[in-house]
């Protein structure tokens, strides 16, 4: 498979599982396009022309033309320096490698990655948050989160993929809309009673087992095991954590339980103000989760298979029979 067909096909199943609906995310592609047409020449130089086509600024081709058959992948959760470096170490001893797969965004994929943050305002109005109320703080959020990329030396793993000349890739909210929707079509099926429940179904999962073999399985962050779950709510996509200030519209719109890969100290506080339950999934497993499930519809739907090697986090498992 050439490395441009494999990157098509991560962000068509980005789309396909995307928690917003796949008209929506068509919709926003048009939107694009006709801002793009309203540019003036200049500003077109300079226009991220893939943004026309892949709606997620955090899943790029780092490095290669793409026209790279595609065998032999490394598959990683972070693939930093260290692990580029890895990978040509390997190489040199004969295993076949020819593509580096990040799931966190690097270079020009990690600069600007807060612009997936959008979709977290439609995501919230699907469950029931007033849109304008879901953009208004979204909005500040991700301007927070913009001026902190901004000083980051953002580029070094792709420096040294294009030293190297190693094919380099990530495939960050593709996969994240992966377990996001999975999970989510879980919980709305089995519908969990308690918040017990909710954290007992996370454990029957291979990648959530492994986290727990780990010390690193699901936990139980604001609640207990004996309250009800209530309307379960999956946030695990759309870049990073949202506004803080949104629990309140969140409680307001019914949902008793949050499933989330991770939560800071102050988006805790303000939950638990608003008396939200919050299962923490696990970050590194979650992302497993997503990054499993989306080989798993590639290799099912272009019948291919691939060598794939983890490392950084990522384990392995496939749900093809």
């Amino acid at each position: 498979m050439l490395l441009k067909d494999l990157y098509n096909q991560v962000v068509s199943k980005g789309i396909d599982f995307d928690p917003r609906g796949k008209d929506n995310v068509l919709k926003e592609l048009d939107k694009k396009k006709r801002q793009y047409e309203e540019l003036k020449e200049k500003e077109k130089e300079t226009f991220d022309m893939e943004s026309l086509e892949n709606p997620y600024a955090d899943t790029r081709i780092l490095n290669g033309t793409g026209d790279e058959d595609i065998k032999g992948v490394i598959v990683g959760i972070d693939m930093e320096v260290g692990e580029v470096v890895l990978c040509d170490r390997l190489r040199e001893k004969g295993m076949k490698i020819d593509l580096i797969l990040s799931h966190h965004p690097e270079g020009r994929a990690y600069a600007n990655f807060y612009e997936v943050m959008h979709m977290q305002a439609d995501i919230l109005n699907r469950f029931g948050v007033p849109i304008n109320i879901a953009e208004d703080l979204i909005e500040e959020r991700i301007k927070e989160v913009g001026r902190k990329l901004s000083p980051v030396n953002h580029t070094r793993a792709v420096d040294a993929a294009r030293l190297l000349d190693i094919p380099f890739m990530c495939a960050h909210t593709p996969a994240d809309n992966m377990v996001a929707t999975h999970l989510q079509k879980t919980f709305d099926e089995k519908r969990p009673d308690t918040v017990g429940d909710i954290i007992d179904i996370l454990k029957e999962i291979p990648e959530y087992k492994e986290a727990i073999r780990n010390n690193a399985g699901p936990r139980l962050l604001i609640g207990s095991r004996e309250r009800k779950a209530g309307k379960v709510f999956v946030d695990m996509t759309g870049g990073t954590e949202g506004s803080k200030d949104i629990f309140q519209s969140i409680a307001n719109s019914g949902i008793g339980t949050i499933v989330a890969m991770h939560l800071s100290e102050e988006h805790k506080k303000e939950a638990e103000k608003n008396h939200i339950n919050i299962v923490i999934a696990g970050h590194i497993s979650s992302d497993n989760l997503g990054v499993n499930l989306l080989i798993d519809e590639i290799v099912k739907e272009q019948r291919v298979a691939f060598e794939i090697l983890p490392c950084s986090g990522f384990r392995r498992f496939s749900r093809l029979s």
